[in-house]
């Protein structure tokens, strides 16, 4: 009896790993556009919040927490999510991705 409680507890602990939230870990970032997407954001006075109702009205539905995990770069980034980031900021997506020498 023993050994059938332990597994089953052994198993529900890792389903609970397996589905929890991950902090950030240096090392382990998802963009490479995070903290350009920033800076661009920033420097044109728009929060957060600004930024993803500029997305939604160019056609893509997402929240001020995507554009928050983008920014801190756990959240990976599509090629079509770069286009339409790149749209709405009005730069092109070599520059999103910082491979413009300034």
């Amino acid at each position: 009896m023993v050994c059938v409680a332990t597994h089953v507890m052994a198993k529900q602990r890792k389903m609970r790993s397996k589905f929890s939230r991950r902090a950030y870990q240096p090392g382990q970032e998802r963009n490479a556009v995070g903290s350009n997407l920033q800076k661009l954001r920033v420097a044109r006075g728009w929060s957060q919040e600004d930024l993803a109702g500029r997305c939604q009205r160019n056609g893509w539905d997402i929240d001020r927490v995507i554009i928050a995990k983008i920014e801190s770069r756990i959240r990976a980034v599509t090629d079509w999510e770069l286009k339409k980031l790149s749209e709405v900021i009005g730069v092109s997506p070599n520059e999103l991705l910082g491979l413009l020498n300034k």
